[in-house]
């Protein structure tokens, strides 16, 4: 059984459709990584899930029962990361942890055997005695995370917790995050891509309300969701070369290569299941142009993204 499951989950402000039918479910272990633009709907789905918000119809269950059933339970088994870190600066970081304990009705008597495991997990000991307003933004992250898993959650829902990082903190909280998801199953909301690679198995894509792609990272780079992708330089005028390639039947998508050189360079994706390659070659062959070059490319985790979320803008 799944620990989280949604199944046609919808919300709307006004006429806004932010949240559009959506159904995924999450296994007990996995990190999956949650990718959208603006406004696709990530950060409403994510406060669907720990009951801030209510939806409009659709279900949302934590190990098979309803979370409309008992939504203090169901606040229990999540530990919540917002984007926006709700940390009181004029607080010591013993003192916030020791409020937060208290709000998630952690008996006072076990507080400490809740608080000193997060302390350990997050790495915040040293500075455990300082007000948080002294604390970097890394650290404010790290105790962000702390009250995240106070309450020995099921899962764990961070919404951009490196955002505004510099590099090498972005490095340590992901380690942390790697770290935690050895104990936690995750949902992590990003927009660093490396992020995803470097500590999801599973990625799952919303736009404009709905999911798009759900999978491993390295199987949807590998088959995609879309054709293939084709390196190609031929020697022609470039306003005919590219009128020419986008009129082939199996090309869905052209653009300049960012390796371009003296001669026509594009980036030509397939449409859904087509490999465009013989339509080119074909095409150099009757024009009786110069094909220097003509090969597969595999997308990354960004094209993949731009690929998906673009083609419908």
């Amino acid at each position: 059984m799944s620990l989280v499951r949604l199944q046609e989950v919808a919300k709307s402000f006004g006429e806004v459709r932010a949240v559009d039918g959506v159904s995924f479910s999450i296994d007990r272990g996995e990190v999956v990584g949650f990718l959208g633009p603006n406004g696709a709907g990530k950060t409403t789905t994510m406060r669907l899930i720990t009951r801030a918000l209510e939806p409009d119809s659709g279900t949302i269950e934590i190990d098979g029962r309803s979370v409309d059933e008992d939504p203090a339970e169901a606040r229990r088994r999540i530990g919540y990361l917002p984007e926006a870190n709700p940390l009181y600066h004029d607080m010591l970081v013993g003192e916030f942890l020791t409020f937060m304990a208290r709000l998630r009705g952690i008996d006072p008597a076990q507080a400490g055997d809740r608080i000193d495991p997060a302390v350990e997990q997050t790495g915040i000991a040293e500075v455990y005695y300082r007000p948080i307003a002294h604390l970097s933004k890394g650290y404010r992250q790290r105790v962000g995370l702390a009250q995240a898993i106070l309450s020995e959650p099921d899962i764990l829902i961070l919404d951009e917790p490196t955002e505004g990082l510099d590099p090498n903190q972005r490095v340590e909280i992901r380690k942390l995050i790697t770290r935690l998801g050895q104990d936690h199953t995750v949902l992590l909301s990003t927009h660093v891509m490396q992020e995803v690679q470097a500590v999801c198995d599973r990625l799952l894509i919303i736009h404009q309300g709905k999911i798009i792609a759900d999978g491993g990272v390295s199987s949807l780079l590998a088959g995609g969701e879309s054709g293939t992708r084709v390196v190609v330089e031929i020697d022609a005028q470039p306003g005919t070369l590219r009128k020419a390639l986008e009129e082939l039947p199996s090309v869905s998508r052209i653009q300049e290569a960012a390796d371009g050189g003296v001669r026509p360079r594009f980036v030509v994706l397939g449409t859904e299941g087509s490999d465009p390659r013989p339509d080119i070659f074909a095409l150099a062959r009757d024009r009786d142009w110069t094909l220097w070059e003509m090969r597969t490319q595999q997308a990354d985790l960004e094209q993949f993204f731009r690929d998906l979320t673009e083609s419908d803008s």
